[in-house]
């Protein structure tokens, strides 16, 4: 009887908490694959002591190893182990065809000038590139369907140099979206803590990223065309910081995962349970403190029912309060997408007038964009 009540207080937090029992997709097995851009006859960017290809690998199958190690309930599947080629269209349904739960494409980053100033890691994930710089990354990337067999017919007539081919990604609604931004959140944030100049979380349309299903990202490690970026990312040591890095973002994204869907052990809930009652008042109280502090949602009576333009200047996948740094004093309004949050400045119906505001802020944010709304909801 003893027992028997233990079990039911025991499932009374749990079920209090909302959590549940561990469980984790496809029979307890988180499946990740990871990407080695380039290989074989496709040597990617090239630098002055090795080229990308043989960097994307060395660091591809030491995070791979480090996952292995570190996670007893995470199967490892990589596109390439060896220099060998791998057509674009192939390296997605590898992961389509294991029905990976997380796809992880590592690449290197590279300018047309070489030992260019411009250095560090940026990781993005699918959608319409917003600046000119982004465009060029994922042209470089996608031009490597030039080298496969009928690729106009595999892809369908896509041009990757051709800006007018990108436009389809701007039409795209990726179910992913939201923990493909908050991996990608992850490891910038862990490039940060590895001493990484943060170039932060973007977004481009890269064919690799089109055709998966789960959530995926496109990490460029750094630039080869920079001596000092080449030299770190060619040592055994860069590459491990640079692996160790992804490998945190990676421990703290599957948590989470784990979490969401109900998998944390009786130990973990035991240990929470003492402190349950405290740490909600905490957050509650918390909460109203910070409420006054955060920009406001969209909504905007004024302007109900009529289309306006904005600038949008960033997304989080948490709510920022209104003195972030991130928002750079701005006073800013944001509307949600799932549980992104997506921060705007400025509101006019005027185009022109609207174009006028984002040149204003563009020293501060180069990569904002006009969006139109109503009603709160931006219009596709």
């Amino acid at each position: 009887m003893n027992r028997l009540r233990f079990l039911f207080v025991i499932s009374a937090i749990c079920v209090l908490r909302g959590i549940a029992q561990p469980l984790l997709a496809k029979g307890d097995t988180f499946i990740v694959v990871i990407d080695a851009g380039h290989g074989g006859k496709d040597p990617g960017a090239k630098g002055v002591k090795t080229n990308e290809k043989t960097i994307n690998l060395a660091v591809a199958l030491k995070l791979g190893k480090m996952i292995a190690a570190g996670h007893d309930d995470v199967q490892v599947i990589y596109t390439r182990k060896t220099d060998k080629f791998v057509e674009l269209s192939e390296r997605a349904n590898i992961a389509n065809r294991n029905k990976a739960d997380l796809f992880i494409s590592i690449h290197t980053n590279s300018l047309k000038k070489k030992n260019a100033s411009v250095k560090g890691g940026e990781t993005y994930t699918l959608g319409l590139a917003k600046t000119q710089g982004n465009l060029e990354v994922a042209m470089l990337e996608n031009s490597v369907i030039l080298l496969e067999e009928n690729y106009k017919q595999r892809y369908e007539g896509f041009d990757p140099n051709s800006s007018e081919s990108y436009i389809i990604f701007e039409f795209m609604q990726n179910k992913h979206m939201e923990q493909s931004v908050s991996f990608a959140s992850e490891i910038q944030k862990e490039f940060v803590a590895a001493r990484r100049v943060n170039r932060g979380v973007r977004q481009a349309g890269f064919l690799v990223l089109k055709a998966t299903s789960m959530p995926s990202v496109l990490i460029e490690l750094g630039f080869i065309s920079n001596h000092e970026e080449e030299r770190y990312m060619h040592s055994v040591e860069g590459q491990n910081k640079l692996a160790k890095a992804i490998y945190n973002a990676f421990s703290r994204y599957k948590r989470d995962y784990v979490r969401k869907q109900g998998g944390i052990t009786n130990t973990q809930i035991i240990g929470k349970a003492e402190n349950t009652l405290q740490s909600q008042k905490k957050e509650q109280q918390n909460a109203k403190e910070t409420a006054k502090n955060r920009p406001r949602s969209e909504t905007n009576e004024k302007s109900r029912g009529t289309i306006v333009y904005k600038v949008q200047i960033l997304t989080s996948d948490k709510r920022l309060p209104a003195h972030s740094p991130k928002l750079k004093g701005y006073k800013t309004n944001f509307y949600q997408e799932g549980k992104i949050y997506k921060y705007t400045y400025g509101e006019s119906s005027d185009f022109k007038e609207i174009q006028k505001i984002q040149r204003k802020i563009s020293k501060d944010f180069p990569e904002a964009f006009i969006i139109r709304m109503k009603d709160g909801k931006r219009l596709k």
